[in-house]
């Protein structure tokens, strides 16, 4: 790799970190109608994830599937949605979002159900301080 990793504007606007694993950094959406995490492998120019290499690609699974874990015990949701789509943001990335079935959206996809609601300091503050308490996030 002789480019480096960056994010990509919209994904930087749209989120805010959480942290990093071994593979990806985790964001949190700043949409509070659903705790919606988003993981971004930190290699450059990849738009899918078999632009990975097999070895990262199986790492992949095992960061997505952790975080899903993390994400479900702190939640408390009833359904995790996780998918990774592309068509607005090209640069790979990879949607866990927690859904209940009284959230805003249930049981249609998130994308574009409602406007985004912005966290309140403290309940933002708070996933993702129980968040970090659940991953091995690099220090």
């Amino acid at each position: 790799m002789t480019e480096a990793f960056s994010l990509h504007p919209q994904l930087a606007a749209d989120t805010v970190p959480v942290g990093d694993l071994p593979l990806v950094r985790v964001l949190l959406a700043k949409d509070a109608n659903y705790p919606w995490l988003i993981l971004v492998p930190r290699w450059p120019g990849l738009t899918e994830i078999i632009d990975l290499p097999d070895t990262e690609q199986t790492r992949l699974l095992g960061e997505v599937a952790a975080v899903s874990r993390a994400l479900k015990a702190v939640t408390a949701c009833d359904k995790l949605n996780v998918a990774a789509i592309g068509n607005v943001v090209a640069q790979l990335h990879v949607h866990v979002v927690a859904r209940r079935r009284d959230d805003i959206a249930w049981p249609k996809p998130v994308w574009g159900a409602v406007p985004p609601v912005p966290y309140q300091p403290e309940a933002r503050d708070a996933l993702m301080t129980a968040l970090r308490a659940a991953l091995p996030f690099k220090s």
